[in-house]
């Protein structure tokens, strides 16, 4: 369950990337307005991020998820 909420928070900062791509590139339209949305659309995304980063370290302090173990590159 843990780790399904964790995907769809990682899909919504995708999205919201998406979107700020999607304004960025459209023509036609006043630049202040589509500046403004822009820049919404990065603020949500690293939002976003942060509170995608505090809910991993929250479920791994709370052991809901576990290091997988991988041996380090030697």
């Amino acid at each position: 369950m843990v780790k399904i909420l964790l995907l769809l928070g990682f899909l919504a900062i995708v999205a919201s990337l998406g979107s700020a791509l999607f304004f960025m590139m459209r023509t036609g339209h006043d630049d202040a307005s589509r500046g403004k949305r822009m820049a919404r659309a990065l603020a949500w995304r690293v939002g976003l991020s942060v509170v995608l980063f505090a809910c991993l370290l929250l479920a791994w302090k709370l052991g809901y998820i576990q290091p997988t173990g991988l041996p380090a590159a030697r």
